[in-house]
């Protein structure tokens, strides 16, 4: 029996919260009830939602001293000039705030006194790393050698400060302990291939702590760094990515493994490193912000998956017992959405590419929507995501195939599978379009003549690029904040972000003549197929000059290009009502063009 329709506008407002913090036997959650998320407190043993903010902007938060008062983050209109603002009695006082730079990353010590976060308030390039103590607002600055750098932890005395600083190759960085009394900087983390090094777990002690890396290895393990000794020990690995995160009490450790995009969770005893037991999880899906409560008697964390659009979910360790924290509304039950299968397709050179299919009820041969999406450095994992899981749900209810391919590039199979999309190789990640449309042709109840692209930040450039690329195989683009020229794009990007992206795309010193090659504005006179662009008008990633170059031409070539710009939007739709508009005119070109 074939699903009826199921309402975009509908679909799009199914809300979602997700953990922030845990203090006091209170958790503080950000959740998307007013149209954007704001900050809400629940009870951990349960009860009702209590609102904090209600802005126009999405926010985020820390608890500072307990549950009464709280370190709150904001951008303007998602122009990402994130300020932080102490919050308390639903009043607020200014922490961090110059609105013309950015203060990032916050992260608190164990005792709430002090605060260190990134900024680049000294020549809006570089990032100095600030330490604030909350008493008295004094600051000073712990670490600036210039780059990209990010606060990830204070050791449990409050001593050391942990630090990332990216190398300035491709998914690769280093660690350094900065001793806040003496404000010098070790390097921990010396290597010689790309290694990607995540945020410390100390022991209680703070003579260790533990680390997601994969320094000399494909996949990401856990390894111990003994301070004293200067030594790192790998001590626990699966053929997946793992990261880790533990309680301020010291202990638990717990192991978040990425099981070809599904999540499994692993509590650990932090002392002996012996598993305690197998966390349940409400079903099969991602987690996402596994948070401790201090004394580490609970984990709550966000459950999601394709059919349910996340809750806050807690764990009781002592009890072992899983409860749900948030029931929020669900106007569309689980069972009228559908799952992905995941299945893998051969590429040009052989490469296995994993890509999750939605194929719709019925004989077809039904239109098909391909989903890539954006980082390129990421994943499509099979949560519930804002900006595809609603989109896909109501196109295959409506008779649409959906594939979401994790291309080349793509993080969760290995640093070696991560990197072949780097600089030159950039065009062998779009092959992988054309071997995913030899692929959907093979199935039957798929019509590859009638297949569309749509994409997100890079996963935008992918459109663009197998629409100028491959202009005989996609019938039509859905483009959102891509790039349609690499040259451009890295000129007139945030200053601070064209150091970050150069290492993955080329610099305009050393491989001009590629990225304008790789670039689909120098093969424009090659796209054919009909466009839609959604951009925000506030991006500081991808300015939306690149939108408007594209749109010139083609519109000057006579082929359909819409374009819808949200004033008040930057790089992501953070707000309900400019999600609606642009997928209902989405879904509408769709049905005028396929």
């Amino acid at each position: 029996m074939k699903l009826e329709a199921l309402g975009l506008r509908e679909l799009l407002e199914l809300r979602t919260a997700v953990p922030a913090d845990v203090a006091d036997g209170t958790v503080l959650l950000r959740c998307d009830l007013p149209g954007s998320l704001q900050l809400y407190t629940v009870p951990l043993a349960g009860g009702e939602l209590t609102q904090l903010t209600d802005g126009h902007d999405p926010v985020d938060g820390h608890f500072l001293g307990g549950a009464d008062e709280i370190l709150l983050e904001r951008d303007h209109e998602g122009n990402e000039h994130t300020q932080l603002w102490r919050l308390a009695g639903g009043r607020e006082e200014a922490v961090a705030v110059a609105p013309d730079f950015i203060h990032r990353d916050a992260c608190l010590d164990q005792n709430r006194a002090r605060i260190a976060y990134a900024t680049n308030r000294d020549n809006g390039v570089d990032w100095t790393i600030v330490v604030h103590e909350l008493a008295t607002a004094e600051e000073r600055t712990a670490f600036a050698p210039g780059g990209w750098t990010t606060p990830v932890g204070f050791s449990p005395d409050g001593k050391t400060l942990a630090v990332q600083r990216e190398s300035g190759r491709s998914g690769d960085n280093d660690l350094y302990l900065v001793d806040l009394g003496r404000a010098d900087a070790t390097h921990i983390t010396p290597h010689d291939d790309e290694a990607w090094f995540d945020a410390p777990v100390w022991t209680p002690d703070g003579s260790a702590f533990f680390v997601a890396n994969n320094a000399g290895r494909d996949t990401r393990a856990i390894s111990r760094y003994d301070v004293a000794a200067q030594r790192w020990d790998v001590v626990h690995a699966t053929n997946w990515d793992v990261d880790c995160h533990g309680d301020d009490s010291g202990r638990w450790l717990l192991i978040h493994e990425n099981d070809d995009g599904y999540s499994r969770l692993e509590l650990l005893d932090r002392a002996s490193l012996d598993v305690v037991a197998a966390v349940p999880l409400p079903g099969r899906g991602v987690v996402e912000a596994p948070v401790f409560s201090r004394d580490g008697a609970s984990l709550a964390f966000k459950f999601s998956s394709s059919t349910d659009p996340g809750d806050v979910w807690t764990y009781d360790i002592d009890e072992g017992a899983l409860r749900r924290l948030t029931e929020l509304a669900r106007p569309i039950a689980a069972e009228e959405l559908t799952e992905p299968e995941l299945h893998r397709y051969t590429s040009f050179d052989g490469e296995s590419v994993p890509v999750f299919l939605w194929e719709p009820e019925g004989e077809g041969p039904f239109p098909v929507v391909v989903m890539v999406h954006g980082g390129p450095e990421s994943q499509f994992r099979p949560g519930f995501l804002p900006s595809f899981t609603p989109f896909t749900q109501h196109l295959v209810s409506r008779g649409y195939a959906v594939a979401a391919p994790n291309v080349r590039g793509s993080t969760g199979y290995g640093k070696r599978y991560e990197h072949l999309d780097d600089v030159r190789l950039r065009l062998d990640s779009v092959r992988d379009l054309a071997a995913l449309h030899d692929w959907l042709a093979t199935r039957p109840r798929v019509d590859q003549k009638r297949a569309a692209l749509y994409g997100r930040s890079y996963g935008g450039y992918m459109v663009l690029a197998g629409l100028a690329f491959q202009p005989e195989r996609w019938a039509a683009g859905i483009e959102c904040v891509g790039i349609s020229n690499f040259v451009t794009f890295l000129e007139k990007t945030a200053p601070w972000r064209r150091a970050v992206r150069e290492p993955e795309y080329g610099s305009l010193e050393n491989d001009y003549d590629f990225l304008v090659e790789a670039s689909p504005i120098t093969h424009v006179d090659a796209i054919r197929a009909p466009l839609f662009i959604q951009h925000g008008a506030n991006d500081p990633r991808v300015p939306l000059s690149e939108t408007k170059q594209i749109h010139r031409v083609l519109t000057e070539k006579g082929i359909r290009c819409d374009l819808l710009v949200h004033e008040d939007e930057g790089h992501a739709i953070g707000k309900i009502e400019n999600r609606v508009e642009t997928f209902e005119k989405a879904a509408a070109f769709l049905d005028a063009v396929l």
